[in-house]
């Protein structure tokens, strides 16, 4: 195991439950001593760690940290399988696999999608991508780190973009319910009396998903119960009631900035799966600037 963060950490104290003999490492001494207590050996260097077992793990930064440790020591990992569960793009985990292709590693990425008290539990969720011959010869060790984890595919990416479109999903609704309770109380209401109607609305967007979901993939956005028109004069409600109390507004405008370029593209009797033709539209825009920038070949 190398990384001792919170999560590395607690990525090893699950191995350790789980009965497996874990050898320990970390940039900076004096973390883990609790894991050595439960029985892991703490190795002097990384290579030394690497060097004591079949199955190295990862956890550390991002990946530019998880290179400055595994590069200088490539020739001890090959011949192992290395899990990288560092967060981070999926161009930068599409890089660590042609790195480790490179240099005749066995690799998978993965994802951990739970808080560190989670690691370990059949509640946690964790994601693979790569090498299924790597992943099936230890899917029962991996397993133990969480009782859904999830093999993904060959492609080494995949954990990375299932990670961040899961998180895109959770940042934007965390943001959106700390507003909601400055919102609440700006207007004299106390943030935890309107937990309970918080808490039916994360019903109902977890009942409508899968729905929106086949919209997206169809492009076809049908309008019959509600349309953008109506949702956006909501959305616009909101945002003006928000800014007379004086609060940060920015999410908002950007919500409502979307949906107009939605109904400004025809999708205005829609429904607000719509929307996302714009935020497509954005994508591509940013693209198509990048390629015909001053000296570029357009």
């Amino acid at each position: 195991m190398l990384g001792l963060g919170a999560m590395g950490q607690a990525i090893a104290g699950a191995f350790l439950e789980a009965g497996h003999p874990v050898t320990i490492w970390n940039r900076s001494q004096g973390k883990g001593e609790q894991l050595v207590e439960r029985g892991a050996t703490r190795a002097a260097t990384a290579a030394d760690a690497v060097r004591a077992a079949d199955l190295v793990v990862v956890c550390l930064l991002d990946q530019a940290a998880s290179r400055a440790v595994l590069a200088p020591i490539a020739a001890d990992v090959r011949g192992r399988v290395l899990v990288d569960l560092t967060s981070d793009t999926p161009q930068r985990a599409r890089e660590a696999a042609a790195w480790a292709r490179d240099e005749g590693i066995e690799y998978l990425d993965g994802a951990m999608m739970a808080n560190v008290p989670m690691v370990g539990t059949p509640e946690a969720l964790v994601f693979h991508s790569g090498s299924r011959a790597a992943y099936e010869k230890y899917a029962a060790t991996l397993r133990v780190l969480g009782g859904r984890t999830t093999y993904l595919g060959e492609n080494h990416a995949l954990a990375a973009a299932y990670d961040l479109a899961v998180l895109d999903y959770f940042w934007t609704s965390m943001s959106g319910l700390v507003h909601a309770f400055a919102f609440a109380q700006a207007e004299g209401i106390k943030a935890t009396d309107i937990v309970p109607y918080l808490v039916g609305n994360g019903g109902l967007l977890a009942a409508i998903a899968p729905g929106m979901a086949e919209d997206a993939e169809r492009r076809s956005y049908p309008g019959d119960a509600d349309n953008l028109v109506m949702d956006t004069a909501g959305v616009e409600h909101v945002l003006h009631a928000a800014e007379q109390h004086g609060l940060d507004v920015s999410a908002l405008r950007g919500i409502k900035g979307v949906a107009d370029r939605a109904i400004a593209k025809g999708h205005g009797g829609d429904s607000w799966t719509a929307t996302i033709e714009a935020v497509r539209t954005a994508a591509t825009a940013t693209a198509t600037a990048a390629t015909t920038a001053p000296g570029t070949p357009a």
